[in-house]
């Protein structure tokens, strides 16, 4: 999986370069997920967990050594005889040995138990970031579909007016109307114009937001692929109780499973600390030989002497832990303060994670409501315009009029578009908490 999004990524970066890249909120997921240098550095992180736990298992093998020395003795000595003689002589030694540790307080076991929570813990420390950068990739999205909804209202409004603009110039020109009467439809047809031009900087803004999360190098033609949000509201999400929604998300987050898993490796430390206090038990075997030559005497041959010399050793160690200055009884008390530590901030994660759940959901509530409102409020918007521009059109109301019942019902849409996509996104946060 993880290869096959490497290469839709690479795909879609080398199609950038020949075409404006125009990419879907999974695409864009995907992208900043593979850029993100904070991913990168908790993927290292969990790269290191990965080979403390696999060398606290190696720990469990025997030690295997080799040696092997020459040394060379020369010089003058003065004998019994008091006679001085020169010295000439070397030696050649070879050993194997290996020792294995049988017993030590289960201290090997637990720190395996240790390392391996530590791994869990990057682990869940990573799938936490990665909800993030979707979150923020995904509310960066959502904004750039609202600037873009702004857009397109912004222009249907500018297409109305400039219709009323060229119905008013034929009948001015016809002579059944002054001419006065399309000053203000120009002068509303130039405030939307200007309207229009900041929907598209926002639009820009939006755009670059999420291009920056995503940390693209080249964004000038970077667009995405408008993704469908319904119309309808679909409370099926918010069906759940607070208590249902946290009893789910308590779980499932990695949060909550990251500080769970530290509190369990700082409890194995104590159990470490605590191994100290037992005697260590190990078991080593050597085998060694040497061969000597000095020089002015007659000597055994190389073969004969390492082949004669040969020694072996078999042996147990033992070693009974008396004092230490009190190292072990702080290192205990350091281990169990590290527990409490983690224990407080598990209960921290779970008030955060509790008070994130409750204020999605009032959100998500809220941000329903003021939907069904906004769409009302458009339903009423609509017949006020409609009705003005009748009125408009038998010259039953003038042209400031006919704006005033327009403007109403651009800011009504506006309302509509930002309610729709606000309750897009407050059901986003729902859902992640709960999955």
């Amino acid at each position: 999986m993880k290869i096959r999004s490497i290469l839709i990524v690479a795909a879609l970066l080398m199609a950038g370069t020949l075409s404006a890249q125009n990419f879907s909120l999974e695409e864009c997921v995907e992208i900043a997920l593979q850029n993100n240098r904070t991913i990168k550095q908790q993927e290292l992180n969990k790269a290191q967990r990965e080979i403390a736990y696999s060398q606290a298992r190696s720990d469990l093998l025997p030690n295997l050594n080799a040696s092997a020395g020459q040394s060379f003795v020369f010089g003058r000595s003065i004998g019994l005889d008091n006679v001085y003689q020169n010295t000439n002589s070397s030696q050649t030694s070879f050993g194997v040995n290996a020792s294995v540790t049988i017993f030590d307080g289960l201290r090997m076991k637990y720190n395996i138990d240790a390392r391996r929570a530590e791994l869990s813990a990057a682990n869940a420390d990573l799938e936490k970031f990665r909800d993030d950068i979707e979150m923020s990739v995904t509310t960066a999205f959502l904004q750039v579909l609202l600037q873009k909804e702004l857009l397109r209202i912004a222009d249907e409004q500018i297409e109305l007016t400039e219709v009323n603009i060229r119905q008013r110039g034929e009948l001015i020109s016809s002579g059944k109307m002054a001419k006065g009467e399309i000053y203000e439809l120009e002068a509303q047809h130039a405030r939307e114009i200007q309207n229009k031009v900041q929907a598209e900087s926002n639009l820009k803004l939006a755009l670059l937001d999420l291009a920056q999360i995503m940390e693209l190098d080249d964004f000038s033609t970077f667009d995405v692929i408008s993704m469908e949000v319904p119309d309808e509201i679909d409370n099926s999400s918010i069906m759940f109780s607070t208590e249902q929604v946290w009893q789910s998300a308590i779980m499932v987050r990695p949060e909550v499973a990251a500080a769970q898993y530290r509190l369990e490796g700082n409890e194995k430390a104590v159990k470490i600390a605590r191994s100290q206090l037992y005697p260590t038990l190990s078991f080593g075997a050597n085998m060694g030989t040497g061969y000597y030559n000095m020089g002015g005497r007659s000597n055994d041959s190389f073969s004969s002497q390492i082949r004669n010399n040969i020694s072996n050793s078999l042996g147990f160690s033992l070693q009974i832990p008396i004092f230490n200055k009190f190292q072990t009884r702080n290192n205990i008390r350091t281990a169990q303060i590290a527990v409490m530590s983690s224990q407080i901030e598990s209960d921290n994660v779970k008030i955060e994670l509790r008070k994130r759940i409750e204020q999605a959901y009032q959100n998500a509530v809220g941000a329903e409501s003021k939907w069904q409102a906004a769409r009302k409020s458009e339903i009423s918007g609509e017949e006020a315009y409609r009705f003005a521009q009748e009125k408009f059109d038998n010259g039953r109301a003038n042209a400031y009029e006919l704006y005033q019942a327009k403007n109403n019902l651009t800011q009504i849409l506006s309302d509509v578009a930002q309610a729709k996509f606000e309750y897009a996104f407050r059901l986003k946060i729902l859902e992640l908490l709960r999955n």
